[in-house]
């Protein structure tokens, strides 16, 4: 349906529909325009439901209904439970930047979303990050006599010495690679922002492997780069990767959950315990602002913590009982 056939040129469809169209002009990475637009048509859905079809009809007392009916919804892939704070949150931002749009260019008169208070997020740690020796054991867990063993052995071993996302796994191409100076180019990373990260030489090694022995079989023709292939020849795409790497970890046997992130984790916290300077690791993680990066000196403290405990001969004696 074409925006002329509307009677109100302003309705909630045509309106969400232009905004996706210019944050997309703007660049914006493709999940966060997919991420916004599910957003957005949850808040418009609800809005229908209750006979509100224009951003003119939503003003603030609007916005603070849909919080309190946000707060009080059961998450549908965990039935029974109510929608994380984070993920409340992150609905109520992309409502905020929807109405400031339209507020700045003149779609409505006001932004109704401008004092709406946002709830309180506290600081969440990792949920699971891995030692040394649980590393080594996931990595080692790969059947190297498999068909793609190779190629698993080497997107393990990226992950853990790069610390890059999944997606920017996923879109890594060979003309992104400098294996030579021990170089991975992510673009358009997070952000939409381009990084070098370096990358270790044993992860090089298998990545070396894998480029010569395997991929060549794997290679679509026309091949058009990509570095990690399924077994057809295609690209690799996030939830397969993350079957990938959830498989290792249950593998493994730590009785740790995790998959891509896990290896992000792990890598900073792992180099933040060995002296790294966090600002060097905000800059490998691609992390815009440096309160990102601090919550892994947060795991650290209680390494920290847990190694004091176990080797300071004074850390578990209990204080004497006082005499009468």
């Amino acid at each position: 349906m074409s925006e002329g056939e509307f009677k109100n040129p302003t309705k909630m469809e045509i309106m969400i529909k232009r905004y996706l169209e210019w944050i997309g002009t703007r660049g914006y990475a493709t999940m966060t325009v997919r991420g916004r637009r599910y957003d957005l048509g949850y808040f418009r859905q609800w809005c229908e439901d209750r006979g509100i079809t224009s951003p003119h009809e939503v003003s603030q007392a609007v916005l603070e209904r849909y919080q309190s009916f946000l707060h009080y919804s059961q998450n549908k892939t965990k039935k029974g439970q109510k929608l994380s704070p984070r993920t409340q949150h992150l609905r109520l931002i992309t409502l905020q930047r929807f109405f400031k749009w339209l507020s700045k260019y003149n779609h409505i008169p006001d932004n109704p979303a401008l004092d709406l208070v946002l709830p309180k997020l506290g600081k969440r740690l990792p949920r699971a990050v891995l030692t040394i020796r649980e590393i080594e054991k996931v990595l080692n867990v790969v059947d190297l006599e498999s068909l793609l063993g190779i190629r698993d052995r080497a997107i393990l071993e990226t992950l853990y010495s790069t610390g890059i996302r999944r997606m920017e796994l996923c879109n890594l191409k060979k003309l992104d690679l400098n294996l030579e100076d021990g170089f991975v180019m992510v673009r358009e990373g997070k952000n939409s922002k381009d990084r070098v990260v370096p990358i270790g030489e044993r992860a090089i090694a298998w990545l070396d492997k894998y480029l010569w022995e395997l991929r060549p079989q794997l290679a679509p023709d026309p091949d058009y780069g990509l570095v990690f292939l399924t077994k057809d020849g295609k690209p690799i795409n996030p939830k397969h990767l993350t079957v990938i790497t959830r498989k290792y970890v249950k593998l493994a046997g730590l009785g740790k959950s995790g998959s891509c992130h896990i290896f992000r984790h792990t890598m900073a916290t792992l180099m933040l315990e060995g002296g790294a300077d966090i600002r060097y690791i905000q800059e490998m993680l691609g992390h815009v602002k440096l309160d990102t990066t601090q919550i892994y000196t947060s795991v650290s403290k209680k390494k920290l913590k847990e190694v004091h405990k176990k080797t300071h001969p004074g850390a578990n004696l209990k204080p004497r009982r006082k005499r009468n």
